[in-house]
């Protein structure tokens, strides 16, 4: 058997090394993701924000970065892969996780308002 036929029968194909990053990409990626990663620890560590709300969404932001880069760099996804339909299906992902997220927590904190209302905690005084 050929050396060709031998990669046409288990699936390799010129087209399929192209789409694997370098050397390059990855150390970009790895680099990113370390000063992503380093950035938030400090923030927390050397209590740098005094507001631990604005702390947590900082937080959040760096990590939806990293999200990113780790999705470019190290999953190669991006609109030219799988003919944009990666991307799509990506796109769509993430729109049901917003919906099913932002939906709980709606929910959840309605569920508390209307549901709990005489549940307000009065601690018993010293004088009684």
């Amino acid at each position: 058997m050929s050396n060709h036929a031998q990669h046409t029968e288990h699936g390799h194909h010129q087209d399929e090394l192209e789409v694997h990053g370098s050397k390059r990409d990855y150390t970009i990626g790895f680099v990113l993701s370390v000063i992503l990663t380093a950035i938030p620890f400090w923030l927390v560590m050397g209590h740098v924000i005094e507001s631990s709300t604005d702390t947590a969404l900082i937080i959040l932001g760096f990590g939806a970065v990293q999200i990113v880069v780790h999705m470019v760099y190290f999953l190669h996804m991006n609109s030219h892969s799988e003919g944009g339909w990666n991307m799509l299906a990506l796109i769509f992902t993430a729109i049901l996780v917003v919906i099913a997220l932002v939906g709980s927590i709606w929910v959840m904190y309605h569920l508390n308002v209307n549901m709990m209302p005489g549940m307000t905690i009065t601690l018993p005084t010293a004088n009684t």
